[in-house]
């Protein structure tokens, strides 16, 4: 099945728009699990420091534990997004949507645990205290409103942090992620 929201296509899961770089960190979700939850995250690597391609190779499991003391920290973890989006808005695709990326990790939203069965992360190139960039924010209105034209499931009340579903492990995207200014974007993208 192939949709299209304002020139993003998505077709077997994955958008045309969007480099792809395909992780091995994912499997299947349960039987006849489709998603209906969005889990916005933020990652820099190293931390507070953006470029380097660095979150592209943790996520596909070719992290140089050498390259800053920090990843000697993090290089043997085996986990995922659906989608990163960098700070100039480009969009990398490192699993198909219809597939469970590892992202989540031990979460619970709205009575159910294990959210990755049923939900989509994306990361924002960014940290929980530095102002996220506009490009970033316009592009994830138009991915979330491609996603929830695609998925029959998805709704904009169903889009959270990953703060609201591990909130004793994390804290991202943080206090710099303004939802208000988001939920505007994304409204302005459904409606069209």
């Amino acid at each position: 099945m192939t949709q299209s929201k304002d020139n993003l296509q998505i077709n077997a899961g994955w958008l045309s728009a969007a480099v792809h770089c395909p992780s091995p960190n994912f499997n299947q979700r349960p039987a006849e699990q489709l998603p209906r939850l969005l889990v916005v995250h933020n990652i820099s690597l190293p931390p507070g420091k953006f470029g380097g391609g660095y979150i592209e190779d943790f996520f596909v499991n070719q992290l140089d534990a050498n390259a800053d003391p920090y990843f000697a920290t993090i290089d043997t973890l085996k986990v995922s997004a659906h989608l990163l989006i960098k700070r100039t808005g480009q969009l990398v695709q490192f699993v198909s949507f219809d597939q469970r990326a590892w992202h989540a990790g031990q979460s619970h939203y709205a009575g159910c645990d294990n959210c990755n069965d049923f939900s989509i992360g994306i990361e924002l190139e960014g940290a929980d205290l530095i102002p996220y960039t506009e490009q970033q924010y316009q592009q994830l209105a138009r991915v979330a409103a491609a996603l929830i034209a695609y998925y029959p499931d998805m709704r904009p009340d169903q889009i959270t942090g990953h703060s609201d579903i591990a909130p004793q492990r994390k804290t991202d995207p943080g206090p710099a992620f303004n939802r208000d200014y988001f939920n505007r974007l994304l409204t302005m993208e459904i409606q069209g």
